[in-house]
């Protein structure tokens, strides 16, 4: 190591009085920064409650874009001045600890490395780091009480000394990845929540006190509902819970039952009894509350696809399920979690984008793995990116897998397709990273019995798709969605790659330095590379690609896998040649 990098990777350097940061003055990705420049602002020292870190590395996400086109009408900044109260973006950061104040210098020495968890809660109040909170889109930050004492602990998660700092920053997206197959589904009734039985169909209907397991609803409305099924609610529940009962709800009765009986919020259970008109299952979908299930047990499918908030089940996690049988607690206890089929066919939407990379570069090395995947996207140079990544470890594990740009079949030869690598069954598990709805509509007819699927892509709540949701019931099929992650798997997806078994630095297509977050947000908006791009804020080069960089680096490009690949050797290159302290 030679002495530009020992001292930076030791902070022997003296440190600057200023500090060069990316601040939104007002909304949309033209506008960001000031004239195209960063802003050059005092290098702060912390306050006694507060830590001073260097930001080594800094990860630009399609969420920035997001954040940066909307500004104050963002939900996590609404109505934020930012003529008067600039954001700094960017939450995939790799973090050194430079000086902690009073408070924290038995926790937080200098040279501490760190990634930060974004998703902040202090005092009950969400406060996103890189939104509400100043991220990692400037040289130097401040973190303060919010991160380093919220309602969870500290923020920031430990990261080993020889980890590589782009290889830290990627960690957080691969977290949201490894995070969407961590959904577990509720196995019963909301404890203390809302129910809301539905009785469609006349019939000898179960409820087992397993579905009160965890705990006993505080309310229960019964609509529709027969005396004989009431009855059996009661007795089940030996007057231990509030029973309402109501004529059948319609659509004009549902709201008011909603803010009459389940606060305004919606319901957290609803279970319909028999086979529901269309407008009824779309009506009920539309006042689950959030992390609300309806559980449909019916034989018969319903008249036609009915209109449901995708959204809201990539947001909210609101789930469908069902079961043909008559025994309620058959629709919560079949119902799976969003982990991969082991052995089982795969399906990837949106599979060559950066995000889509990395599912289908985790599901390769997946122990217990699918053994057949499909890969789609309607771009042919990032699938032969994809194909290059991950071609030769699904060989070696036996996977079938094959890359199809749909815009180039003709029709039906993606049904020819999916029926000759799952053998007409089906996938078990779609994933589809495109926030379109007619696209996830479309998926649906391709799940196989028991299969998933999982909506991955950040589709804002209000989006409404056309879905078949009787095959929650027919087939056993299951609708999730994801949003962010938690501490503990930014933990373990850290331990992951620190271990060797996920390749996070895989997904890095371009790099550039300080000057270049602007024209790195909008490459990210225009999708102008086929994996993620990382800033280094401390030295200066203009956005360029990995495999470009012979032509601007090329001692650093020298120090690539295979002249794509981003590796430690080719970063420590990249410092040593180009940092200036």
């Amino acid at each position: 190591m030679n002495d530009v990098l020992r001292r930076y990777k030791t902070l022997d350097y003296p440190l600057p009085s200023t500090n060069l940061a990316w601040r939104m003055h007002e909304a949309g990705v033209e506008n960001f920064g000031k004239t195209g420049e960063p802003d050059v602002l005092p290098l702060r020292r912390p306050n006694r409650d507060e830590v001073l870190v260097r930001v080594d590395a800094i990860g630009i996400c399609f969420s920035d874009v997001k954040l940066i086109t909307q500004g104050p009408a963002h939900p996590r900044i609404t109505g934020r001045d930012l003529a008067k109260e600039p954001v700094i973006p960017g939450h995939e950061v790799s973090l050194t600890v430079v000086e902690a104040g009073d408070d924290y210098k038995s926790s937080y020495k200098p040279g501490d490395r760190f990634i930060v968890q974004a998703d902040v809660y202090y005092k009950g109040v969400n406060l996103a780091y890189g939104y509400a909170l100043e991220g990692g889109m400037q040289q130097y930050g401040i973190v303060g009480e919010p991160v380093l004492a919220g309602d969870e602990g500290s923020y920031l998660i430990p990261v080993k000394p020889e980890t590589g700092y782009a290889e830290a920053a990627l960690v957080e997206p691969w977290t949201c990845v490894v995070a969407a197959y961590r959904i577990q589904p509720r196995k019963t009734w909301k404890p203390g929540g809302a129910v809301l039985i539905v009785q469609t169909e006349r019939g000898e209907y179960c409820f087992d006190p397993e579905l009160w397991s965890a705990g006993l609803p505080q309310k229960i409305v019964l609509s529709g509902v027969d005396a004989a099924v009431a009855s059996a609610i009661e007795a089940a529940l030996r007057s231990e819970a509030d029973i309402t009962k109501l004529p059948l709800v319609d659509l004009n009765s549902l709201s008011s039952a909603v803010q009459e009986h389940a606060g305004g919020r919606g319901f957290d259970d609803i279970v319909v009894l028999g086979t529901p008109d269309p407008s009824l299952a779309e009506a009920l979908a539309a006042v689950l509350a959030k992390n609300g299930v309806m559980a449909i047990l019916a034989e018969e499918p319903i008249g036609k696809p009915v209109k449901i908030d995708i959204g809201r089940v990539h947001y909210d996690y609101i789930d469908i399920i069902g079961s043909r049988s008559h025994r309620v607690a058959d629709a919560y206890s079949k119902s799976r979690t969003s982990e991969l089929t082991p052995g089982g066919a795969a399906w990837f939407i949106g599979a060559a984008g950066p995000m889509g990379q990395m599912h289908v570069q985790r599901a390769v090395r997946l122990k217990n793995g699918p053994c057949k995947i499909l890969c789609t996207d309607v771009d042919d140079s990032r699938l032969d990116y994809l194909r290059s990544g991950v071609d030769s470890t699904a060989r070696e594990r036996g996977i079938e897998i094959k890359y199809v740009n749909p815009t180039r079949t003709v029709p039906d030869e993606l049904d020819k397709i999916v029926a000759e690598l799952t053998s007409g069954r089906g996938f078990d598990d779609i994933v589809v990273m495109a926030p379109v709805a007619a696209i996830i509509e479309d998926a649906v007819r391709y799940l196989a019995e028991g299969g998933l699927l999982n909506i991955f892509a950040g589709v804002p709540r209000g989006t409404i798709a056309t879905m078949d949701i009787s095959s929650t019931y027919l087939k056993g099929n299951r609708f999730v969605g994801s949003s962010g992650s938690r501490p503990q798997d930014m933990v373990d997806t850290l331990a992951l790659t620190e271990a060797g078994e996920l390749p996070v630095v895989n997904s890095l297509a371009a790099i550039g330095g300080i000057d270049a977050v602007a024209e790195g947000v909008r490459a990210v908006k225009e999708a102008r590379f086929p994996g993620k791009i990382v800033i280094f804020p401390h030295i200066r080069l203009p956005l360029t690609a990995l495999t470009d960089l012979n032509k601007v680096a090329p001692n650093v490009f020298a120090k690539l896998k295979d002249g794509k690949f981003w590796t430690k050797e080719a970063e420590e290159e990249l410092l040593r040649s180009r940092l200036e302290l």
